[in-house]
């Protein structure tokens, strides 16, 4: 998906100046974490994540707990984004992407990502129209894909 170099050298310093304004240690495993899911072509769970930190990295020493706490931090953080599958748990993004929104299959878990200027536009009006101003939103549409209908 990213595979730029300079972009993820961009986004590796950001995560250093997060790290060093909270006072906390600068560790390979969130980049590793981070760089996964900058390459990531769709959205992972943290199981998926861990198996592609393995296959990149056989000699590291990251564990499942490592992957989880780096996700944790990286959401917090606003590098990263998840949806919640109810008892299904998580699957992750990078927040490099432009604005988009989900439809989200509830038997398969398959994740669609669109973009509609239309909604944006309505969503934007409501918002004014209500005394509101956005700062952000998330859209999930969930249903059946046409392979599970």
């Amino acid at each position: 998906m990213m595979t730029n170099n300079e972009e993820f050298e961009d986004i590796k310093e950001e995560l250093k100046k997060i790290v060093k304004q909270k006072g906390l240690k600068y560790t390979e495993q969130r980049e590793i974490v981070l760089e996964v899911l900058l390459n990531a072509t769709e959205h992972l769970t943290a199981e998926e994540i861990y198996n592609e930190v393995k296959l990149a990295n056989p000699d590291s020493n990251i564990g499942i707990a490592t992957v989880y706490r780096s996700l944790s931090f990286l959401e917090e953080v606003h590098l990263i984004t998840s949806i919640t599958f109810g008892t299904d748990g998580k699957k992750y993004e990078s927040n490099t992407k432009k604005h988009h929104d989900h439809l989200i299959c509830i038997s398969c878990g398959k994740i669609v990502e669109f973009i509609d200027e239309e909604i944006e536009k309505r969503q934007d009006k409501i918002a004014k129209d209500n005394g509101f101003k956005v700062t952000s939103h998330v859209m999930q549409l969930l249903g059946n894909c046409k392979d599970c209908q």
